[in-house]
């Protein structure tokens, strides 16, 4: 009797032990998943060609100083309700010398004015972007501008308090996301902000990029870098794009009738309003370079921003928001409210590899934010397909490229 209740007694400690051992090995595994996760792939990865040397990250980050961080929420499945979800949506932050509180010199550009972006009147008059880029969905604009005053506040960006001008851009993500619902709070742009960072970036569902759509596919977040030389100098332009424009019918890449050879595949499942047309939507970008740049010159590389998008597709469609912004961290001591100050420019006659460098970034850019994208369901149903990588493989092969 004794020996038999030994027995049983070692054998519900093996069974448990053994059921430890593969909970801790469930965590063990979770945790390197985390800790190991590869990164998504980028345009790159699939042997899309493109122009141009990019940068060490080929990331907006490759400007020194440039920080980027996200709030991405993602929660919920099955029929929208107001205020419940499904959310798809999110927050995206950029500093232009991160944590310093240092005006660059700034200015902005747009194709087509269906969309927003606060504080541009005040860069046009000063030549100045004062603080961070913030990109959201196009209800969250107003809960975001307020989130980021009160983080100035927070963080004591600002020695003295008058009068600021956050600068925050939309696309509209209201085909996958509760956008009627607002649920990007106060606490998500504090997120974004707080977790800004240089180096390599997240791209593709993230952020303000989370819920959005593209050229037919699963659109997003997206970044490029290209370094140049002029002269003897070299230097570095980085873009960052929220990705939520364009018609299938004219997507390309590297040169291929994508859109055309892949009309029939893996279309968008969602019911459309009447008004809607295909093409609608947005695109806001963001130029950021190290070259010395002034406020009007950074205006002509905000205006280059849409011969990139063109590239890939984008036709500047009515019911499109296309919004492009330029800053350059070169001459950290330009502003100034009392003093007066030297700067340095740049010829207007050695500006053209930073011409091209813009159109090259912005169009990897947007490729590598469709290649990063995962396919998404959202409200009812709703659903966009992540761009066919191996599709895409076999077409650069087709058509030679």
């Amino acid at each position: 009797m004794h020996g038999s209740k030994k027995a049983n007694n070692s054998k519900s400690y093996n069974t448990l032990t053994m059921s430890k051992c593969l909970s801790l090995f469930s965590v063990y595994l979770a945790l390197s998943l985390t800790t190991f996760a590869q990164p998504a792939p980028r345009a790159r990865d699939l042997g899309i060609p493109f122009t141009g040397t990019p940068g060490k990250f080929n990331a907006i980050t490759d400007v020194s100083g440039v920080q980027v961080g996200y709030s991405t929420i993602i929660a919920g499945q099955g029929k929208n309700i107001r205020g419940k979800g499904p959310v798809r949506t999110g927050v995206t932050a950029i500093l232009p010398r991160g944590r310093m509180n240092n005006p660059v010199y700034a200015n902005w550009y747009t194709l087509n004015g269906n969309g927003e972006m606060t504080g541009t009147t005040w860069i046009t008059e000063s030549g100045f972007l004062e603080g961070p880029v913030m990109i959201t969905n196009t209800n969250s604009v107003g809960v975001v501008r307020d989130a980021v005053l009160k983080w100035y506040v927070k963080t004591g960006w600002y020695k003295e308090y008058f009068c600021t001008y956050p600068v925050v851009a939309e696309t509209y993500d209201g085909f996958l996301n509760d956008i009627y619902g607002f649920h990007v709070k106060e606490s998500h742009a504090f997120e974004a902000l707080d977790g800004a960072k240089s180096g390599s970036i997240q791209e593709g569902n993230v952020g303000g990029g989370t819920g959005m759509m593209c050229l037919g596919f699963k659109g997003g977040t997206g970044t490029a870098s290209r370094v140049v030389k002029v002269g003897d100098s070299t230097y570095t332009l980085g873009v960052l794009v929220q990705a939520n424009f364009g018609a299938k019918r004219n997507l390309t890449i590297a040169g291929i009738p994508v859109g055309i050879e892949l009309k029939d595949t893996l279309n968008y499942e969602f019911k459309a309003p009447p008004s809607f047309q295909p093409g609608d939507g947005s695109i806001i970008v963001v130029v950021a370079t190290d070259a010395p740049l002034l406020p009007h010159q950074l205006k002509r590389i905000a205006a280059r921003v849409p011969l990139g998008i063109g590239i890939v597709g984008g036709r500047g469609e009515n019911g499109s928001g296309d919004i492009f912004l330029a800053f350059s961290t070169a001459n950290p001591g330009a502003f100034q409210r009392d003093a007066f100050t030297q700067v340095v420019e740049l010829p207007n006659d050695r500006i053209n590899p930073l011409f091209d460098a813009t159109v090259q970034a912005v169009e990897e850019a947007v490729i590598n934010a469709m290649v990063a994208a995962e396919t998404m369901e959202g409200i009812n149903g709703n659903k966009a397909y992540r761009l066919p990588h191996e599709s895409v493989r076999k077409l650069l092969k087709k058509y030679n490229r």
